[in-house]
């Protein structure tokens, strides 16, 4: 076999009398796109060069709604495959069902908790063992501005949601759109949790968000958050509809708009058009504290025979290992889930991002990005952006926004 040594070690503590079988595993996943395909294509490849056969499945559409139909029927025919990408409290709801299987042995041998943030590993156990393997960490409060856009109209980079208001009317006075968005409701979702972060804090956010507090989600900061949210309604230029959030990212970096409000991945559409961050476009948070994340993770499902269940283990300690963690995140735009992989080859945005990551973990703000499925179900997300793209998409009113928000999040219980 040609396997690496803490691997062998690894299988032999997960499967007692199959150590030395030969890793197969069939990987269910919807990384279809370009950048995407190529960030798993090294999985893949460090799966091989360990010994491991890969059978690949992906599933296209629907960001993984198509994947997870798939994966359905499969557990319910009883041939579940040997790893899936979940994320979030999905991981949770399979492992109810009774068909997760437990990695605790590599997790442990390998030493996670010892380098995942607290919070973050949290998503990766079921009832206190490890189920899933966490591969990177995509921060979701980004603001990106176009550099050129903002140093010719004598704009820095907004620190409070009034600087982005300010910001916006100057921009807009100048004929210039200040906010590409695109009119599809995890977009809208996207902002809004950017805003809300902002004005209630990291302790408001996630009493609003983790917790579905009625008195959090009915306060007048709630309120406020629909305020800010109907005043950046208009700075959206009329043709936003339907846009896809990569469309609005060009709007950015071909000067047509100021500032998106979106995830790191948008990051890697500046990089693949050759932009400098710093120089051709900027990144900061948006305004507030804390920060809130999104983290594509693979979960073991429960499988029979000595060469899958070393195919999971195999895996697990490649996905979380130092050198698939950095060749990943550099290939997809996001960061590392270790804490301590070198950054020496990421960009400015990259090294910022993984900073404050260790910031918020340390003061207690590292926060779950409600808007992609890592802080709620998905009943309650989902009643939460019916109300926040119904009222960015009509005159309702805050008041009337914040009432429907309760009722509708009360209905999901």
């Amino acid at each position: 076999m040609n396997r690496i040594s803490t691997t062998v070690s690894a299988v032999a503590l997960m499967i007692s009398g199959a150590a030395f079988a030969e890793p197969q595993a069939e990987v269910l996943h919807w990384w279809t796109s370009g950048g995407e395909a190529k960030s798993v294509a090294v999985l893949q490849q460090e799966f091989a060069d360990n010994g491991g056969t890969w059978t690949d499945m992906p599933v296209a559409g629907g960001g993984g709604d198509a994947a997870m139909q798939a994966l359905r029927a499969r557990v319910l025919a009883g041939n579940a495959p040997t790893a899936v990408q979940l994320k979030g409290p999905a991981i949770q709801e399979w492992y109810e069902e009774g068909v997760l299987a437990d990695i605790s042995s590599v997790a442990e041998a390998q030493g996670w908790a010892d380098v995942l943030p607290a919070s973050i590993a949290g998503h990766m156990k079921c009832e206190g063992t490890w189920c899933a393997a966490p591969v990177n960490v995509h921060r979701v409060d980004w603001i990106w501005a176009n550099a050129d856009v903002l140093e010719s109209n004598g704009i820095a980079m907004p620190t409070s949601w009034d600087e982005f208001n300010a910001a916006a009317e100057k921009l807009q006075a100048a004929g210039i759109i200040p906010l590409a968005h695109g009119g599809q409701a995890w977009q809208d979702a996207t902002v809004f949790e950017a805003v809300a972060l902002g004005i209630l804090g990291s302790d408001g956010y996630r009493k609003a968000f983790v917790d579905l507090d009625q008195a959090t989600l009915t306060s007048p900061e709630m309120v406020a958050v629909f305020d800010q949210m109907r005043t950046m309604r208009g700075f959206v230029d009329p043709n936003f509809p339907g846009r896809d959030w990569n469309l609005a990212t060009a709007m950015v970096m071909n000067g047509e708009a100021a500032f998106q409000i979106m995830g790191d991945w948008a990051k890697g559409e500046f990089l693949a058009a050759g932009k400098a961050p710093g120089e051709d476009f900027l990144c900061a948070s948006t305004p507030g504290e804390g920060f809130l994340y999104n983290v594509d993770s693979f979960a073991m499902f429960a499988v029979d025979g000595g060469d899958k269940q070393a195919g999971q283990a195999l895996l697990a300690e490649l996905i979380v290992g130092k050198n698939f963690q950095k060749v990943f995140n550099l290939n997809k735009g996001s960061i590392p889930a270790r804490t301590d992989v070198a950054l020496d080859e990421f960009d400015s945005c990259a090294i910022l991002s993984s900073d404050e990551m260790a910031a918020s973990n340390e003061g207690g703000s590292l926060l779950p990005s409600y808007a992609h499925g890592m802080a709620l179900r998905g009943a309650q997300s989902g009643a939460i952006t019916d109300v926040v793209t119904q009222h960015f998409n009509s005159d309702m009113s805050s008041e009337d926004a914040v009432n429907a928000l309760w009722a509708a999040v009360a209905n999901s219980l």
